[in-house]
Formats: C-alpha cells, sequence, structure tokens
C-alpha cells in the first residue's frame, strides 16, 4: 500500500514537470507573443490611427472629410539627436521650441511614444524621410486633418483638438488605455457627442529594424498585425444649403435660427452667430484662431441653440393659450377686455374676444387673466396656499412641452433652463405662504422667471404643427446607415393637450401672420405660414426679437424658431427671416430678391457696442434692482469660467459665457415693461 502511494505520488510529480516543460516550450519556440516585448528593440510597434468616420448631409453631401497629414513622435529615452541645429532646420523650429517639446514629452513619460510635431503634410515627410535615419527615437504616424466641404455648421459640428492631461488620467483611472498623448478627441458638438462612433478602432503593425532604426519588413510576414477600422460615417439631418442660407441671413447679427421637421424631430437647420470658419480649428494653427475666437466677446465658440439662455416673450402665449383650454378654464370664445390688468398692451389693436383674436394681436392683459385663471383653479381658501397648488398643477403641464426640461439633443452642453415651481418661489421669497399670484403675473406672457433656448422654441413649433406631440430634435439621422440612430429619437412624446385644441390656437397664428403683428416682410402670398410673435425683454439694450413658426399649415414639412438679439420687435425683424428660411426650404428658392437681400445685409447693435457706448456715457445714479431686472442680469452678466483645450499646450484657458442664471434673490416685483408682442 504504502509503495502504491509512492509510485503514485511520484507519478503526479512528474506529470506536474512534464507540463510545466511542455507550457516552456510552447512559450519560448512556438508562442511568439512575449517575443515581441522582449525585442523590442529589434521589432518597432506602430500604432495605426483610423480616420475618423465622414459627415453627410441629408442629401448625402459631404460636409467633413479627412486629409492625410503625418504626426511626429519622440520616445525621450530612445531619442538621440547629435546635430541639434539640423535637426531643427530640417523640421524648420527653433532650439527653444525644440527644448520645450522635448522636456514636455519628458515629463509625459520617458519611454512612452509623446507627440512632437503635429499634421506634416505629404510634401513635408517626403522632404524629410530620408533624414529620419539619423534620429533614432522618433518615428511617424499617419494622421489626419478634419476637411471642411461648407463653412456653414461649425458650432453644431463642432471641432476636434487635442487630448486633454486631464482627460488622460481620467481614462487611466477607469482602466480605457485607449487614447495616448497627443492623441485628437471631439470638443465641442457632433465631434464629441459621436466621438465613439467617429473615431474607429486602431491597428498595431510590427516592423523590424536593424540597429540604425531603418525598418527591414513586417515582423512575422504581419501576422501579428491588426488593421484599423475606419470610424462610423454620420448622415446628418441637416440640409447644408437651407444651414448655408440662414448663416447669410444671420450675418451682421447675433443670435440663432434652429430648423426642425416636425414629423420627425430631424433638425434641418442650426445657426448660431456669430460664427466661425471650421477649417481656422483645424490644423497647425489651430492654437493661435482658438484664442482669437475665444477672447471675442461676442463668443463665436458658443453654440447658442441649446445652450443661451432667453425669456420667450410672448410666444410663450401659445401655451399658456393650450394649457388654459385643456385645463378648461377658458373656451376658444371667451374674451377679455383690458380692465382689471396691471400689464398693459404696447399697441392699439381691437377687443380680444376669444382666443384666435387674443393670439392675433398678442393680447398682454388677455394672457394675464388667463393665467391668473389657471393658478386660481382650485377649492383652496387661502390665497397663498391657492397660489402654490395652482402654480404647481401648472407646472406639471407646461413642463411637457420641454419648458425647465433637458429635450436630449445629441448635442453636448444642452441647457435645461427654467421654469420656476412652487420651491424656486419659497426660495426666493424666503418660506412658504409668502408669496402669491401678484408676484408671478409676469410669467403670464413669457416674462419673468421662464428661461428658454431656442432649441425649446423650435421643438414648441413642431408639436404645434404636430398637433400635440413630438420627437426628440437630433442632429444625426443614422450611424453609417439611415435610421441606425438611437431608438429614444424615433419615439413619439405626448404633450398631454387634447388635438381639438390646436385648431383654436393655429388658426390665430395665422391670422397673427396675415394680419397680425407680423410684417409684410415676414408673410408670403404662396406659402401659408403659421406663427407667433415674440419680443424678450432686455436691459442692455434693445428687446430681442423672436418669432416661431410652422409650415404650411396642412401636412407641415419645417418649424423654426429664429432670435435676434437687440433687435427690438419680433414681427419686425425675426419674422421676415423666418419666411425667407421656410420658403428657401419648402420651394427651394427664394423669389423676394428684394426682401432677402435686404434682410442679408440688416446688422443691429450688439452687446460688445452698447457696454462701448455705456462706458462712453455719462454714469447715472444706481438704484435699488427690481425683480425683473435682477433676472436679467442673471442672464446676462453672469459669466461662468469654462476650460476649453488649447491645442499642444498643456495650460488651461478660459472663455466667460453668459448663460447661467444666478439663484435667485427676493426683490419686489415690477410690471415688465412694454414690448412684449
Amino acid at each position: 500500500m504504502d509503495e502504491l502511494r509512492r509510485r503514485f505520488i511520484q507519478g503526479f510529480f512528474i506529470l506536474i514537470a512534464l507540463v510545466y516543460i511542455c507550457r516552456l516550450f510552447y512559450l519560448q519556440v512556438i508562442d511568439e507573443t512575449y517575443k515581441l516585448d522582449a525585442e523590442n528593440n529589434a521589432i518597432r510597434k506602430i500604432i495605426q490611427v483610423p480616420f475618423r468616420g465622414l459627415v453627410y448631409d441629408r442629401n448625402k453631401k459631404l460636409i467633413v472629410s479627412n486629409t492625410v497629414v503625418y504626426d511626429l513622435y519622440i520616445t525621450p529615452k530612445k531619442a538621440k539627436v547629435a546635430d541639434t541645429l539640423r535637426f531643427c532646420n530640417i523640421f524648420g523650429i527653433t532650439r527653444q521650441t525644440f527644448d520645450s517639446l522635448t522636456h514636455l514629452a519628458k515629463v509625459f513619460s520617458p519611454v512612452r511614444p509623446s507627440l512632437f510635431l503635429r499634421q506634416l503634410s505629404r510634401e513635408d515627410f517626403a522632404r524629410v524621410q530620408d533624414a529620419m535615419v539619423d534620429y533614432p527615437g522618433f518615428e511617424f504616424q499617419v494622421s489626419a486633418l478634419r476637411t471642411y466641404d461648407s463653412k456653414a455648421m461649425a458650432n453644431a459640428l463642432g471641432y476636434v483638438g487635442e487630448i486633454s492631461p486631464e482627460r488622460l488620467a481620467k481614462q487611466e483611472e477607469t482602466g480605457d488605455d485607449y487614447y495616448r498623448q497627443g492623441d485628437y478627441i471631439g470638443v465641442t458638438g457632433l465631434e464629441r457627442y459621436y466621438e465613439e462612433d467617429l473615431r474607429g478602432e486602431r491597428g498595431i503593425k510590427y516592423m523590424m529594424v536593424n540597429s540604425r532604426g531603418v525598418e527591414k519588413g513586417p515582423f512575422k510576414g504581419g501576422a501579428f498585425d491588426k488593421n484599423p477600422i475606419s470610424g462610423k460615417n454620420l448622415i446628418s439631418s441637416v440640409d447644408i444649403n437651407l444651414q448655408a442660407y440662414a448663416d447669410s441671413l444671420m450675418q451682421h447679427k447675433v443670435g440663432s435660427i434652429v430648423a426642425i421637421e416636425p414629423s420627425s424631430g430631424e433638425v434641418l437647420a442650426m445657426v448660431s452667430a456669430p460664427t466661425y470658419d471650421p477649417s481656422l480649428l483645424s490644423g497647425r494653427t489651430f492654437s493661435k484662431y482658438f484664442q482669437t475666437l475665444n477672447l471675442n466677446p461676442l463668443h463665436p465658440l458658443l453654440n447658442r441653440p441649446p445652450s443661451a439662455y432667453y425669456r420667450p416673450g410672448s410666444t410663450f402665449k401659445i401655451i399658456q393659450a393650450l394649457v388654459a383650454l385643456q385645463m378648461g378654464v377658458i373656451s376658444p370664445g371667451t374674451g377679455f377686455g383690458h380692465g382689471g390688468s396691471p400689464i398693459r398692451c404696447s399697441h392699439n389693436h381691437p377687443v380680444a374676444s376669444d382666443v384666435q383674436k387674443a393670439i392675433q394681436y398678442s393680447c398682454n392683459p388677455y394672457f394675464y387673466q388667463t393665467y391668473k385663471r389657471m393658478i386660481y383653479n382650485n377649492t383652496e381658501k387661502n390665497i397663498f396656499k391657492k397660489s402654490a397648488l395652482g402654480l404647481q398643477r401648472w407646472d406639471d403641464m407646461v413642463a411637457k412641452f420641454g419648458i425647465g426640461q433637458s429635450l436630449g439633443i445629441d448635442l453636448p452642453n444642452e441647457k435645461k433652463g427654467k421654469l420656476p415651481n412652487v420651491e424656486y418661489y419659497n426660495n426666493m421669497y424666503h418660506g412658504e405662504l409668502t408669496w402669491k399670484f401678484s408676484n408671478i403675473a409676469s410669467n403670464s406672457i413669457g416674462e419673468g422667471e421662464i428661461i428658454v433656448n431656442p432649441l425649446k422654441m423650435a421643438n414648441v413649433a413642431a408639436i404645434i404643427a404636430n398637433r400635440g406631440w413630438y420627437i426628440r430634435p437630433h442632429l444625426v439621422k443614422g450611424i453609417d446607415k439611415v435610421g441606425e440612430i438611437d431608438p429614444k429619437y424615433k419615439e413619439k412624446i405626448s404633450v398631454g393637450i387634447d388635438r381639438r385644441h390646436f385648431a383654436t390656437v393655429i388658426d390665430g397664428m395665422v391670422a397673427a401672420v396675415n394680419n397680425g403683428t407680423v410684417s409684410g416682410d415676414g408673410r408670403m402670398s404662396d406659402i401659408q405660414m403659421c406663427g407667433k410673435t415674440g419680443t424678450s425683454q432686455n436691459r442692455h439694450g434693445e428687446n430681442h426679437s423672436i418669432f416661431i413658426a410652422f409650415a404650411p399649415k396642412e401636412n407641415p414639412k419645417i418649424a423654426i424658431a429664429v432670435f435676434v438679439e437687440n433687435a427690438g420687435s419680433g414681427g419686425a425683424h425675426a419674422a421676415p427671416i423666418a419666411s425667407l428660411c421656410i420658403e428657401k426650404y419648402i420651394k427651394g428658392h427664394v423669389d423676394r430678391k428684394a426682401i432677402e437681400t435686404k434682410w442679408m445685409n440688416k446688422s443691429y447693435p450688439n452687446l460688445l457696442t452698447i457696454r462701448k457706448a455705456n462706458a462712453a456715457a455719462k454714469p447715472k445714479t444706481v438704484s435699488k434692482p427690481d425683480t425683473a431686472q435682477k433676472v436679467d442680469e442673471e442672464l446676462f452678466l453672469t459669466t461662468p469660467t469654462v476650460t476649453l483645450p488649447l491645442g499642444v499646450s498643456a495650460q488651461k484657458n478660459t472663455v466667460k459665457i453668459p448663460m447661467s442664471p444666478k439663484k435667485p434673490v427676493n426683490q419686489k416685483v415690477t410690471t415688465p415693461k412694454k414690448g412684449t408682442h
């Protein structure tokens, strides 16, 4: 028995030894994986960066493509430069630049490749390639430069920049190793939102090299190589012809245009003015032009449609009418006079004897009385509790239109805006039961504390065009293939308003265009546009001009919102621009050439010129601000610091953007100034 046990133990250890011997034989003789690392000085591992995906418009016109360039990388521990002056002359750099770039590479990692010079052209690469055998530790990698076939849509497309040290550190924390120092990454816009789709998959190539670093051919015939896979292409929903046309209408102006196809939620055009030439932020001139754009006080880098803040003004009256009709506090035939309203109209018009006329003439007292009915539409006896209960119900219904909510567009940095609720006013007035309807009456006409962005109001126009529903706005209708998108961009969302109520409101919008608050330049004889004007209060110059619309009335093809800062009346200034965009999209051309020329050349004062004029004027006595003034200052004077990348430099750069309201403060409410139509 003992002999059997002894033989068994001996056999077990012999078996284990055979397993180890076989494994060692496999690793040392058969498997080449570890040999790659062991022979790193004889076999060069080359990372192959894939081309980023292309971007097309909705009609398959190419918008963004790639141009082949070459990036020079340095591995500091291996780098040897016997003649620094010759090296600098070859690449056209100074000794100071050479020392600085070498130092940064050593700080990053002495043993890992680091970007030294970026984006050399084919001609530059061919000129210096033969000389590189004298400089071990330096190697070229094929890269790509973003090339733009159109200057339109720059803010929505975004730009590609060098990955920041913070992003690299965050990647290491998560265990990811895709990006390296010097890699390019989407920084803003679609380039950032769809980064993982656009970037593709890296390739790996193993090359045998001699002692001088000269490549002798692929290792093992390329058996271990992995080809890069190009990024996926984006098929945008944007009509680039409409986009370019809308851009031209907004030259010399500050503001936004957003156009949406109501039936699909696809964004047809997204204009942010002023804008910039996207090619300026693509290439070796990135840092130079980024600094110029970044320091521009009109913030051309800011994508205004999803990020800028405004009060909706009288365009909000459409939502008020629909919510009131749904609540049952008014009917289509309900009328109100001007009596009993502290908010007056800034223009003479016939009595608003029904909802249609109230919208047609944008009657302020009508919507004051309507809002009052909605807030007081409950059985609570205490006036403060009654106001809070009514506001909460009103909030719940208005929020379904996307006000104060994120719409979920496929862009980074979408802002929710503000829909003031009970908690908000409790904070403003320092406690519960401290405010009532009279304190919040400005909300009735889209002023007060209600804050929106242009994207939201274009979506409101789409909701009305669809008679009560919308699909989340989105800029991409397909990834490699039309229809291959996130399912959430196909989902219909109801706003909870009966379809029958929309007929009343739409008739009012038709009347507003044909014989109401819209000027003659905003009317088309052959296309029935349904629209609503708005004038957003602004204490730093002229009021902001707003207009939302859709067309045609039946089977709508386009919904649009136009915001023009410091322009004045919405019907006189924003409406003509919207009508030209609608005509261009529906007909493919514009017949009203004189009006087109007029509005392309039209310009307005902007915040910069207004500040200069105010600085030159005699100082005025500063009085204690009221609530309307305070909220206005929150909108246009609050400038949070935003960190943006600066090319190859690791130094942070900041830009001040007026888009985040401050926390509310307790102030007395005053009647809004005139000009809300």
